[in-house]
């Protein structure tokens, strides 16, 4: 039996891993702990005290006045707005995972580790977090185990330090920040992404296995609607996202399928071997949709669920459409990719944010004798 596959098989990166293992806490147990900071102090809202935003960003947001609304005798302050990642922290990760990519070539399994977080929704249940998707929960060991996320715990490992230095940031937002920033890093579209998600906090919220797709299903169009559906994705959206593919490699030893290595994986980059999609398996464009619909080459991957995009007379429809134009592969792809990536999260504040709208740190000014001298004695 095949199984569980990745929709972004990525490079192995246990060389690069093993630097940064030394700092990652244990995945066993509790899961990659993160001890929490210490409360705020009062009058910050019973909300805000689950949030990790610290107490000066909280007080700005306020816009330095308090709001005051008075009832018969009484008068109370409105409380400031609850966020679950301080937004100038996940800005500054932001910076960081692009220095990571460009040392790592961890483009694919960060794409692969954010989808897998959030993949595990099922629209058919309402409550956060049995409803599964991107809430943090794949950094628990009970989830990194499941047959589809072989080898993730290498992604967890790259981006712990990161975390570290960001204790204001959730595990979950810091997921879909260096799931998109692999995207936009590889010369793929711009993923108009939010953030504010809440982190859930222990192995038992993990989902029960079986959510992810599988690379060789008995009906491979039946059983990707099966799971896309479930997650509320119609068949563009599946499509789209499949072209993801044109990212990374697929690697035997976790997935059970594709060669331990070819001429375009050989030497690497990073880690060489395993089975890419596309020669060019670090560059974001529409060739992987090109190349399956060729199949000239036996030194690319061809899985079922890659096959049947052009089989499947509406999944074809969009292949054939993105074969022959990129802009159009590109805008579809931005749009699902940011779709799968608020699935089934919970936002504070509950709009999200976009990155775009907060406003660069002021770097202090140095200081000159000269500017503030008289020039006279």
């Amino acid at each position: 039996m095949a199984k569980a596959f990745s929709l972004t098989p990525a490079a192995s990166l246990a060389g690069a891993a093993a630097a940064t293992t030394r700092r990652l806490p244990s995945a066993r147990g509790a899961g990659f702990n993160l001890s929490p900071p210490p409360p705020p102090p009062p009058p910050l809202s019973l909300k805000c005290l689950r949030s990790s935003l610290p107490l000066s960003h909280l007080l700005l947001r306020q816009r330095r006045s308090a709001v005051r609304a008075t009832a018969g005798d009484f008068t109370t302050v409105a409380s400031p707005k609850s966020f679950a990642s301080d937004p100038d922290q996940l800005k500054r990760a932001r910076e960081d995972v692009k220095e990571l990519l460009k040392t790592t070539f961890s483009h694919p399994i960060l794409v692969r580790l954010g989808w897998h977080d959030a993949g595990t929704y099922n629209k058919n249940i309402e409550e956060w977090p049995q409803r599964g998707g991107a809430n943090g929960s794949l950094r628990f060991e009970v989830e990194l185990k499941h047959g589809a996320n072989a080898g993730l715990v290498n992604a967890l490992k790259l981006l712990q330090p990161i975390k570290d230095k960001y204790p204001g940031v959730t595990y979950a937002d810091l997921f879909q920040l260096a799931s998109a920033t692999a995207i936009e890093e590889a010369g793929g579209p711009k993923i108009p992404m939010k953030y504010g998600r809440v982190d859930v906090s222990s192995p038992a919220e993990c989902p029960e296995e079986g959510r992810l797709p599988d690379a060789g299903p008995p009906t491979p169009a039946g059983h990707l609607r099966d799971v896309f559906y479930r997650m509320g994705m119609d068949d563009k959206e599946i499509v789209a996202l499949s072209g993801a593919h044109t990212l990374g490699r697929s690697r035997p030893e976790r997935s059970g399928w594709g060669k331990p290595e070819t001429k375009y994986t050989k030497d690497g980059p990073g880690a060489p071997g395993g089975h890419s999609w596309t020669v060019q398996w670090l560059k974001f464009d529409n060739s992987y949709f090109k190349d399956i619909k060729e199949r000239k080459d036996e030194d690319l991957l061809v899985l079922p669920t890659d096959a049947v995009i052009f089989e499947d007379p509406s999944f074809k429809v969009y292949a054939e459409k993105y074969a022959e134009d990129q802009d159009a592969f590109f805008k579809d792809y931005a749009e699902a990719h940011a779709k799968l990536s608020n699935l089934g999260a919970k936002f504070e504040p509950p709009e999200g944010f976009s990155l775009e709208d907060v406003p660069a740190t002021p770097v202090p000014e140095k200081f000159s004798a000269a500017k503030y001298s008289s020039g006279k004695d």
